[in-house]
C-alpha cells in the first residue's frame, strides 16, 4: 500500500470511528464542464468546532456547503457527515443525513407568506410531523434563544434585516441539528446588526455544542466568531475573548483557484499576511 493509500485508509478509519470528526472532505474535486471549482480539497471538522471559509468570489466557498448537504456530488474524492459517506448516497438516505444539518442562507430566505412561528417551525410541522404542542414549545424555545420571543406572530415584512437573519438561525436550529452551515449570514447588514448575528453563531457553538461551517467575506465577523466565546451565568449570556485553547477550535480555510491556500487559526492567518500577497489582499 502506498503512503497516500495508507493515509487515506487512516482517514477513513478516523471518519467512521467513534468520536471521529463530524465532517470530512477527502481529496474532493468538482468541475462544471471546463470550469474547475474544487481541486483536491481535504479538511476535517471536529464536533463543536468551527471552520471559516474565505476566498475570492467564485473560489468555491458556497460549493463546500452544497456538497456537505449532498445537493452536489463530487467528481472525485469522498465526503463524510456524521461518520457516513454521502458522496454516493441515494436521495432518500441523504434526507436522513440532512436531518442533522441546519442551513442559514444568505439573506435569510424566509417564507414571506408565513408568520415567524410558521417559518421557524416549518420543518417540525411539515416534515417531521411533530405534535402541535411539542412543535410550538420548541419554536418558542429557539425564538427565546435568539431574543425574538415577542415577534412570534409577526410576518417577515415586519422585521428588520437583522431580525430576519436571527429568525433564519432559529429556523435552522429548531430540529436540534448538530451541524449548522452559514452562507454569508451577515451580508448587507450594518456593523451593529452583524454583531448580534455573530453572537448567535457563537452562542449555538458554545452553549448548544453545535459544529459550524461559516462561509463569509466579512473579515470582521469571521475574526469575531473565531476569537470570542460565550458562557452562561444564570440567565445571562456573556461574550468575551476566547482563551488560547478555545481559539484553536476555530480554523480558517482560504481557497484560491479551487485549492486550499491556507488552513489555520486566526493568529496564523494574520502572520501569513505579512508575506503572502493573496492573504494580504483580503486582510488589508
Amino acid at each position: 500500500m502506498s503512503p497516500l493509500d495508507t493515509a487515506r485508509s487512516a482517514l477513513l478509519e478516523e471518519a467512521l470511528g467513534f468520536g471521529g470528526p463530524i465532517v470530512v472532505f477527502d481529496q474532493v474535486n468538482l468541475a462544471f464542464d471546463e470550469k474547475v471549482i474544487l481541486r483536491g480539497v481535504s479538511f476535517t471538522l471536529q464536533t463543536g468546532h468551527t471552520k471559516i471559509f474565505l476566498g475570492a468570489s467564485g473560489a468555491g466557498k458556497s460549493t463546500i456547503l452544497r456538497l456537505a448537504l449532498g445537493l452536489l456530488k463530487p467528481d472525485a474524492g469522498r465526503i463524510f457527515v456524521n461518520g457516513e459517506q454521502i458522496d454516493g448516497m441515494r436521495e432518500d438516505d441523504l434526507m436522513r443525513v440532512r436531518a442533522d444539518l441546519g442551513m442559514v442562507f444568505q439573506e435569510g430566505a424566509l417564507f414571506d407568506s408565513l408568520t415567524v412561528r410558521e417559518n421557524v417551525g416549518y420543518k417540525l410541522f411539515e416534515e417531521l410531523h411533530w405534535p402541535a404542542d411539542k412543535a410550538n414549545a420548541r419554536v418558542e424555545e429557539v425564538l427565546g434563544f435568539v431574543g425574538l420571543a415577542d415577534f412570534i406572530d409577526r410576518m417577515p415584512s415586519e422585521l428588520s434585516g437583522g431580525q430576519r437573519r436571527r429568525v433564519a438561525i432559529a429556523r435552522a436550529m429548531a430540529a436540534k441539528p448538530r451541524i449548522l452551515l452559514y452562507d454569508e449570514p451577515t451580508t448587507g447588514l450594518d456593523p451593529i446588526t452583524c454583531l448580534t448575528v455573530d453572537e448567535e453563531i457563537i452562542k449555538l457553538r458554545d452553549l448548544e455544542g453545535v459544529s459550524s461551517v461559516l462561509v463569509t467575506h466579512q473579515l470582521r465577523d469571521a475574526f469575531f466568531v473565531a476569537e470570542h466565546a460565550a458562557s452562561r451565568n444564570g440567565r445571562e449570556v456573556r461574550f468575551e475573548k476566547a482563551d488560547h485553547e478555545k481559539a484553536q477550535q476555530a480554523e480558517f480555510i482560504m481557497l484560491k483557484d479551487g485549492r486550499i491556500h491556507f488552513e489555520g487559526n486566526a493568529g496564523e492567518l494574520r502572520a501569513l499576511a505579512q508575506h503572502d500577497e493573496y492573504v494580504q489582499s483580503f486582510l488589508s
